[in-house]
């Protein structure tokens, strides 16, 4: 496997947990919220399903209403959140001060010394004190590094230490509180109110997560390995806030699966903690490629700095890893199922590329040929994935109506691999013969694409592109799977055929105007 593989297979890999952690996140955050309402009173207990289900329901409801709502809440919220955190902490600090003795390193150390057993079975429990982090990632992510910085190590992660440290002291004098030291912290007069503030904190962590999954599903999408789906803008400001209704759906259906079959957080801390360290893994390796590849540094400087990581990663893994029977199961399976989607969709469409290649000619051949070929007014746009041979619609067109247009554009959609594509960069022309021209249209995995739009900067090349004077002509395949060449397995076969058929069409896709739009079919065989 070249290294270009294995990165392509770490990365669907990496797509696949996110999935699976996009759909426990909400429901073990949300759940270990409400549970609260059983430190109340135990009266409310059989209540703790029904109301998580009931916030999830409406988390979820409203991704099509749009974030935005949700999003001017976040800093607010959680800063709200986390100074309470820390002062809560302080509190229980100041009235046990013995717990600072923790600071010390050397009972760790004695810890692993004297029950290495234990201390690797801890590890399991302890790694879920971090998580959560991922989502402040994923919404401090679009700000650049120097806010993640300072709200990191300036804010949050103080406000952290101190609640857990505050958390230790009240265990030391009070090892009832094991239950729930959390919400043991506060007077009792707060438990509602701290139960309602950190169902809301929740809400708003697992909606980081859930836009942090249609980001990813869309730069899927651009890079070929998702077929096309409708991607819905819910802000004409923020470029970033979209919809994905399937992606919406499917793990809102798989959420309410975990906390009906879960039944409380604690049984969905092992699905939880295999999620979280096995993308903390595979980031890991990750940057070990980007190094190498992009930043250009030396095998040992790279194999220092991702060995030491790694050393973390794998052992935080691994004592997770004996949890898999009893939940940490569902984000491996999720991750499979993610990558046997993603890479049958990407196989499948290399192999209907192929065939395409094949039933096309030379363009040089074909333009040799239609000397005699009548020719009408306007512009005839013909969108192909193939940059060298004749599109198959055009061919049925010149076969069935015997005419062309005066000028005839080849449009060929590509992803660049940076989230944005300059618009001087956006589009190049090459001019044929006989009206003919080769439109090569760019694109970063993070844009949508608009092909009037980009078409209208033709203009820099000399070229005229009027939307009413122009005619688009796509071609629907029609993908018939068989046995006998065993190009791909018949299941995947079949599941290929089944995503391409329920894909969203290239006129929507493209922003293509629908009433200036000509659809001709064509059978492949994979």
């Amino acid at each position: 496997m070249t290294s270009r593989q294995a990165l392509s297979a770490l990365t669907v890999g990496a797509i696949g947990v996110v999935f699976g952690d996009s759909m426990i996140t909400p429901a073990i955050s949300v759940l270990a919220a409400v549970e609260g309402l059983g430190i109340v009173t135990p009266a409310f207990d059989p209540y703790i399903i029904p109301i998580t289900l009931l916030v999830l329901s409406g988390l979820f409801f409203i991704q099509r209403k749009g974030t935005g709502a949700v999003g001017l809440l976040f800093g607010p919220v959680m800063i709200g959140w986390f100074a309470i955190l820390g002062v809560l902490g302080i509190v229980e600090i100041v009235r046990h001060p013995q717990v600072l003795a923790a600071i010390s390193p050397l009972h760790a150390t004695d810890f692993i010394r004297h029950d290495p057993t234990l201390a690797f079975l801890a590890l399991g429990s302890v790694v879920l004190s971090v998580t959560g982090g991922e989502a402040l990632y994923t919404d401090l992510g679009h700000f650049g590094r120097q806010p993640i910085r300072l709200a990191w190590f300036g804010f949050v992660l103080p406000a952290q230490v101190l609640n857990y440290f505050g958390q230790g002291a009240l265990l030391l004098n009070e090892p009832a509180s094991m239950e729930s030291p959390f919400f043991h912290l506060g007077p009792k007069w707060a438990l509602i109110p701290m139960v309602v503030f950190a169902t809301v904190a929740t809400v708003i962590a697992s909606q980081a997560v859930i836009s942090g999954a249609f980001s990813v599903v869309r730069q899927a999408v651009q890079m070929g390995l998702l077929p096309r789906m409708l991607i819905v803008h819910t802000s004409g400001k923020e470029q970033g806030q979209i919809y994905i209704p399937f992606t919406n759906l499917t793990p809102y259906l798989a959420v309410v699966a975990l906390v009906v079959g879960f039944k409380n957080s604690s049984n969905l801390a092992a699905a939880y903690g295999i999620a979280v360290t096995g993308t903390m893994l595979i980031d890991s390796i990750l940057i070990g490629f980007v190094m190498v590849l992009l930043w250009r540094w030396s095998w040992v400087r790279t194999g220092a700095i991702v060995g030491a990581l790694l050393l973390v990663d794998i052992a935080f893994f691994a004592a997770n890893a004996i949890k898999i029977p009893q939940g940490g199961w569902f984000p491996i399976a999720m991750a499979l199922i993610a990558f046997t989607v993603l890479t049958t969709w990407k196989r499948g469409r290399r192999l209907v590329e192929d065939e395409l290649v094949k039933q096309s000619i030379p363009v040089h051949a074909f333009l040799d040929m239609i000397g005699d070929v009548h020719r009408v007014n306007g512009t005839a746009v013909f969108m192909t994935s193939n940059k060298e041979g004749v599109p198959s619609a055009l061919l049925h067109n010149l076969k069935h109506n015997e005419v062309l247009h005066e000028r005839v554009m080849l449009v060929t959609v590509t992803t660049a691999d940076t989230p944005y594509v300059n618009d001087m960069e956006r589009l190049c022309l090459h001019r044929m013969k006989e009206g003919f021209m080769r439109i090569i249209i760019r694109y970063g995995f993070m844009e949508d694409p608009d092909i009037p739009g980009a078409l209208e900067q033709c203009c820099r090349f000399g070229e005229r592109f009027d939307p009413m004077d122009t005619t688009f002509y796509l071609s629907r395949e029609t993908i018939i799977p068989t046995i006998r060449q065993r190009r791909m397995h018949w299941l995947r076969a079949r599941l290929f055929v089944f995503m391409a058929k329920n894909a969203t069409n290239a006129t929507d896709f493209f922003k293509i105007p629908n009433n200036r739009v000509v659809e001709l079919g064509t059978q492949l065989v994979i």
